[in-house]
């Protein structure tokens, strides 16, 4: 089975193709705001590049958020036309499940992103347990629910003031895609954005 990856949910283009366990390509590449304009064509490029064809790809496994409301919304535009138009299956998944899985840290691990205003977006994983859910959460109020965790690692690129252990986040596509390659897909007018919270025009009109 060959399964495309993809996520735009930051300035980065992480995408890549797996078969069966064996990553073919792959993409990593900060594209700041040209991430609308050129995520379509780095992932026609890594197509040609592994000399397969869009109708080569079985599955595809796309990241809905958190992030950039607009990075999201490229990446999931991409994924949904195209398991739609090919008729193939496409599963959804956050970005902080894939920076966990991608976190070879044995303790319990934190993904977060820096949400601004002293607001992050975080979860908290033991192992295959989510002790906290994905969620648009103040930074102090993570702290305090960590208080009861012995050990654990914090995930993020960001520039943040944790004062623990920190993992950088470097996706390990293999990795993503073995763990959901066989979960079962969904209708591609079912994927949604996990933006977790309102976008700043819709908090204004409140």
């Amino acid at each position: 089975m060959k399964t495309l990856y993809i996520d735009t949910s930051s300035s980065y283009l992480y995408t890549g193709i797996v078969e069966d366990g064996l990553l073919l390509k792959e993409v990593k590449e900060d594209l700041e705001h040209e991430l609308s304009k050129l995520a379509l064509p780095r992932i026609a490029e890594m197509f040609e590049k592994a000399k397969l064809k869009p109708t080569d790809i079985d599955k595809i496994i796309v990241v809905n958020g958190p992030g950039s409301f607009t990075g999201i919304r490229v990446g999931l535009t991409i994924a949904k036309v195209y398991a739609w138009s090919l008729n193939i299956p496409i599963f959804p998944i956050t970005s902080l499940e894939a920076m966990a899985i991608s976190c070879d840290e044995n303790e319990t691990l934190v993904p977060i992103i820096d949400a601004r205003r002293g607001y992050v977006y975080a979860a908290i994983y033991d192992g295959v347990e989510t002790i906290l859910k994905p969620q648009h959460i103040k930074l102090n109020d993570l702290m305090q629910k960590l208080e009861s965790v012995a050990n654990y690692s914090f995930i993020t690129n960001d520039n943040l003031t944790l004062n623990t252990k920190i993992c950088s986040y470097d996706p390990n596509i293999t990795k993503i895609v073995s763990k959901y390659c066989h979960k079962k897909g969904i209708n591609p007018h079912a994927v949604n954005p996990e933006y977790l919270k309102l976008t700043e025009a819709e908090e204004s009109r409140m």
